[in-house]
């Protein structure tokens, strides 16, 4: 496919490990927001923050579109793991997406966006089954060169990829009481987080690749006890930069 490939990190840590691998980087300001154009592994690239939420996602998304016209967009972040078996230092490789937020009842049914009589997005099957194997890849070399101290720290001793659905919503779940209700609402999902269903939406309007990757940094709820600084540094920045390095290395 033509046209270069966007890749979004929702944390500057994450930002850095990708920039770090992008030997001629050039930054450029577009909606407050720097866009990082440069290339990897011979692909043309454009690295970005996604912003916090739904709307500065959303926005992210059609800078990448409209201003760089993007064809494939691959996300990295964190999230919060939901369904039971979705531990720390897990990843989950989003194959749908929903807002758990968006309400629109009793004109439409819960979950349901308007205008488009569907509640669940899709990530591209072709690519995201390549950012499956990918993923696979890394969690069974990465962890393993890793200090102790490190794997015992966050119980980095089999880490797994899971595939399935991803919920997003303007809203931070950190306690029992949200997940256990997000856990009743919606069985099926994996983890949760703020952003990937608003690229997800994004990309169908604008018929364009998406693959999205999350490390599960915590259980979204009251008994966390994660060093998310030391997570975000250690694992999740890690796992970001080895597997975006693998994807557009092979």
């Amino acid at each position: 496919m033509g046209g270069p490939t966007a890749i979004v990190s929702a944390l500057h840590e994450e930002l850095a490990a990708v920039l770090a691998l992008m030997p001629d980087e050039q930054a450029q300001v577009v909606g407050g927001r720097t866009f990082w154009r440069g290339h990897l592994h011979g692909h043309d690239v454009v690295a970005v923050l996604s912003g916090i939420g739904k709307v500065a996602a959303a926005t992210t998304a059609t800078a990448l579109i409209e201003r760089f016209g993007v064809q494939r967009i691959v996300f990295t972040g964190v999230a919060g793991g939901l369904s039971p078996g979705v531990n720390v230092g897990d990843v989950v490789v989003a194959r749908h997406f929903l807002q758990h937020d968006m309400d629109a009842s009793p004109l439409f049914v819960r979950h349901v966006v308007p205008g488009y009589g569907r509640a669940t997005f899709d990530a591209h099957a072709a690519l995201t089954a390549h950012l499956v194997r990918v993923s696979e890849d890394v969690l069974r070399s990465l962890p393993a060169q890793w200090p102790d101290e490190v794997r015992n720290a966050f119980g980095l001793h089999a880490p797994r990829c899971h595939q399935g659905l991803l919920i997003s919503g303007d809203r931070f779940v950190s306690t029992t009481a949200e997940s256990e209700a997000l856990r009743q609402e919606l069985p099926d999902a994996l983890a949760v987080e703020m952003e990937g269903a608003a690229f997800a939406q994004v990309c169908h309007d604008y018929r364009v690749a998406l693959a999205v990757v999350r490390t599960i940094s915590d259980r979204a709820d009251d008994v966390a006890h994660v060093d998310f600084p030391r997570f975000l540094r250690e694992v999740a920045s890690r796992y970001s930069g080895a597997i975006v390095e693998t994807l557009l290395n092979e």
